[in-house]
């Protein structure tokens, strides 16, 4: 909570909540007056989603913070991008910009909290090394996972499964973003390092490659077996199938 403080992290942290919050606002307009979206499913699935809440693994540490949103603020851009793309290419132009718009925002938020936890990394490459490789161990968890429309009882596996097969947000992206935040810190030319925070590095710049034969495999598995072409049935498209 920030109250009214007029310090410096205090003013930031409202003004990157108000802007995310004009990007659900702005995309929940876009759908109501498209009329081609069942509302109150949305409204049924946003009211779940912020009552279930979510655990992004931040322990009240504010190096774990940072990089968890340098993380999810760049996964963010990335797939309303890809969303933008896919508009424009089926000729819907408004929800395109719309989509570009809300990267750009993203895009600045990643830079700021790029920037913090660079602030953090020159003053204690260690720490901030040990978080980072921690963290990567296990998984980013992404915001939505938590929701329910009442009707799917796996609504997040059903959505980021057409979110993979349409491009918009796959395993691949999250390699690149881990190959992004290696690179934007300038992880391979990190010097006087302690033993373990050494070791972190290696590891840390050594993980997207690893990642992404991972996820290929992955890919090409479900491919493989069909996966790819399972429909699923979403209420907030009247039970249409994607």
């Amino acid at each position: 909570p920030t109250g009214v403080s007029g310090g410096a992290w205090a003013k930031w942290s409202r003004g990157w909540t108000s802007e995310e919050n004009r990007h659900g606002d702005l995309l929940n307009k876009y759908l109501y007056l498209g009329g081609r979206c069942d509302m109150r499913s949305i409204e049924v699935t946003i009211q779940h989603l912020i009552t279930n809440g979510f655990n992004p693994d931040a322990r009240k540490d504010p190096y774990r913070g940072f990089v968890y949103t340098s993380f999810q603020e760049r996964a963010t851009k990335v797939s309303h991008g890809n969303v933008g793309k896919l508009a424009k290419k089926y000729g819907d132009t408004r929800l395109s910009r719309i989509c570009a718009q809300i990267a750009g925002d993203e895009a600045r938020h990643e830079k700021a909290y790029q920037i913090f936890a660079q602030e953090i990394l020159d003053r204690d490459p260690d720490g901030l090394l040990a978080v980072f490789a921690d963290m990567m161990r296990g998984q980013i968890a992404m915001p939505a996972e938590e929701m329910t429309d009442g009707v799917d009882p796996n609504l997040y596996e059903s959505f980021s499964g057409v979110a993979q097969r349409l491009g918009v947000y796959t395993a691949l992206d999250y390699a690149d973003i881990i190959a992004h935040l290696v690179s934007v810190w300038d992880l391979e030319k990190l010097e006087g390092l302690s033993s373990q925070a050494e070791k972190d590095r290696n590891y840390l710049c050594n993980l997207p490659r690893r990642y992404r034969k991972l996820a290929e495999r992955s890919m090409n598995k479900k491919k493989q077996d069909g996966e790819d072409n399972v429909l699923k049935s979403f209420s907030w498209i009247h039970g249409r199938q994607a």
